[in-house]
């Protein structure tokens, strides 16, 4: 049943459920009363912000949800968001806001990805959390982020479920331990950090551009602002069947277009820019010259009444008397009473232009957001705007005036991105606050130790079948240090006699004693062999070293590392090319003498080198390092050729 719950086949949606605690299981009619009530306040509570958001593809609902197996009635909505995520994490906010002001009300917010606030928070998590047992863990509790732990022992907290809890379980643990599930400061901050900002940062996600359009679009985006984001769909996931509608245009005719300003969000914005579409000539659309200073108004009005077309076309005219039965209801009674009580309409004389105007939009938001849901009268974009242009009238004249004094447009220089800038954003959205480096390579500090030892700590760090970990620094976690097991795991695998290796012994096997760090080993099946094998498996290793370097001796592997020899020599003047050629062929021809490898030396060696390859471009040395925190410098040597050959 619980999985009933979860989204499974709709992508891009967020849903999310309100549940009333504690659950007593009352009269169920009187319950869904209540239930009701609650979606009206809430609805109410938040309508100042609500009424005027552009939601991408649909907007946030609420409606009661009956009881089904064990999820008890609550309520519930799913809002597909499309592509525009900041619609999805504006829910979050909301639903956080909600239950902050309604503290007997708990939430949980999923989408298609699962617990994408555990997604979020990912760095930060603890171990024992994984996406198997963390359904029904994770809730919003008087407008904090709560995460219902698993026990440590089966025994030692018989209060807490040991598998996955049921809704009604989880329900029942935060009524109880209200106070008992706050999640981590460090996982609560990831969470909030992305929530951060609303709900102003509505307003800093619109984005005012001037359009030219035929006016009845005009008059129809002045009283329903919110259909723009329903014509910049219908244009941007357009197949040939849609453009067949617009040629010719039988609704919204070219001759009638004037310049207005129009609202978007940044991201239908950037989707109507982005899209490159050459008009039908019998569309009767013809655009500028692309150095005309008015040729991107003309083009993105073009593109969005090809949007409005191709809602129009497929729709037929709906009764005008729809949208009233709508508002002749109690439920709108009630609702109209509340927001005069909060203040929604600030004042406003009854009447007044401002007051119609709010009223308009209140009217927009209880059709779309509180009837839709239940009713079967609710109207498709298309609908609703062949009744507008019946019921609304336009003086083509006083459209041209106003578009004589419009509002400057808003810049659209965030649609470019600098390097720099991209690498800031994505530090930040990993979770570290490094700056920068400096581009005056006088400023620059490399330490190459740095990198010799972020890469040891990479390597040494245990991976698994689900990929490798980054090193935290010390900084980023607490560090626990258990004397007790550390000695018990250092005797499973060196065994009781391991004082007898000396630091030589270790330092020379010690990567190859890692290889068994990956393996279970059971202790008591072992037995006394444990005993006996440090001892055997150094001399095994022994070996098969020495067989290895007798034979590697022979090839021209040893010639591609770095040794304190090569070092020695290259700071000598450099002998003539006879001598080295002469060298070579002694030195691979009777030098037995191993010189030991400087390991940390061609560490640094190959990282540059692999770092120079990539060319100023993404690849593999400098996403791991930038990943541990080390930024290495651009290559000045590169950066000089190429300045001389420019020369």
């Amino acid at each position: 049943m619980e999985g009933e719950l979860r989204l499974a086949t709709v992508d891009d949606a967020v849903q999310y459920q309100l549940f009333l605690i504690p659950c007593e299981q009352g009269d169920p009619d009187q319950h869904r009363e209540v239930l009701q009530q609650y979606i009206e306040r809430i609805l109410v509570q938040f309508a100042p912000i609500l009424v005027s958001y552009i939601w991408q593809n649909q907007p946030f609902n609420l409606k009661y949800k009956p009881p089904k197996g064990d999820i008890p009635a609550h309520i519930g909505g799913v809002t597909k968001f499309g592509d525009n995520i900041e619609d999805e994490w504006f829910i979050v906010y909301l639903i956080q806001q909600v239950t902050k002001k309604f503290p007997e009300l708990v939430a949980r917010v999923d989408d298609n990805d699962g617990e994408f606030l555990l997604i979020e928070a990912a760095d930060f998590l603890p171990k024992w959390l994984t996406p198997e047992n963390s359904a029904n863990r994770v809730f919003f509790h008087q407008g904090e982020l709560c995460i219902i732990p698993q026990p440590k022992t089966p025994g030692e907290e018989p209060w807490l479920p040991a598998t996955s809890p049921t809704i009604l379980q989880a329900l029942m643990l935060l009524s109880a331990h209200p106070d008992d599930f706050l999640a981590t400061k460090s996982v609560r901050a990831a969470v909030y950090k992305r929530i951060s900002g609303y709900p102003e940062k509505v307003q800093a996600s619109f984005h005012q551009a001037h359009c030219y359009l035929p006016a009845g679009i005009v008059v129809v985006l002045k009283h329903r602002p919110a259909l723009v984001a329903a014509a910049v769909q219908a244009f941007y996931l357009r197949d040939s069947i849609d453009l067949q509608a617009c040629r010719p245009f039988k609704t919204f005719l070219p001759k009638t277009r004037v310049m207005t300003s129009v609202t978007f969000t940044k991201c239908l914005y950037a989707q109507l820019m982005q899209q490159k579409f050459v008009p039908d000539r019998r569309s009767g659309y013809i655009l500028p010259s692309p150095v005309h200073h008015q040729y991107k108004a003309h083009e993105l009005g073009m593109k969005l009444a090809h949007g409005f077309e191709i809602l129009c076309s497929k729709c037929n005219t709906v009764s005008p008397d729809s949208k009233r039965q709508v508002l002749n209801t109690p439920f709108w009674a009630g609702f109209l009473n509340s927001l005069k009580t909060n203040n929604y309409f600030k004042g406003e004389p009854e009447g007044s232009a401002k007051y119609l105007d709010q009223l308009h939009m209140a009217e927009n938001y209880f059709q779309q957001s509180v009837i839709k849901p239940e009713s079967s009268v609710a109207m498709s974009p298309g609908e609703e705007i062949l009744t507008l242009l019946q019921t609304l009238s336009f003086n083509l004249d006083e459209l041209e005036k106003e578009a004589a004094s419009l509002p400057p447009e808003d810049d659209d220089g965030w649609l470019e991105i600098s390097p720099d800038d991209l690498d800031q954003i994505l530090s930040e959205a990993s979770g570290r606050n490094e700056s920068i480096p400096p581009s005056n390579e006088e400023d620059q500090k490399y330490d190459l130790a740095e990198v010799t030892e972020s890469m040891k700590a990479f390597i040494n760090k245990v991976s698994t079948h689900e990929g490798a970990e980054t090193p935290w620094s010390p900084a980023e976690a607490c560090v626990t240090f258990d004397v007790d097991s550390f000695t018990d795991a250092l005797d499973r695998i060196l065994g009781a006699d391991s004082e007898e290796l000396d630091s030589d012994d270790l330092e020379e096997e010690e990567q190859f004693e890692f290889l068994d760090s990956d393996e279970d080993l059971d202790s008591e099946a072992l037995g006394q062999e444990e005993k006996a094998l440090p001892n055997k498996m150094i001399g095994s290793l022994r070996s098969y070293m020495n067989d290895m370097d007798c034979e590697l001796m022979h090839t021209n592997v040893g010639k591609s590392f770095i040794t304190p020899r090569k070092v020695a020599s290259s700071a000598k003047e450099p002998l003539s090319r006879d001598a080295d050629c002469a060298l070579e062929d002694d030195s691979g021809a009777g030098d037995t003498d191993l010189t030991p490898v400087d390991v940390d030396l061609n560490l640094v060696t190959n990282l540059l080198e692999s770092y120079s390859a990539q060319a100023g471009l993404a690849g593999p040395a400098s996403n791991i390092l930038q990943s541990m925190g080390v930024h290495l410098p651009e290559n000045s040597d590169h950066r000089c050729i190429n300045s001389r050959a420019k020369d």
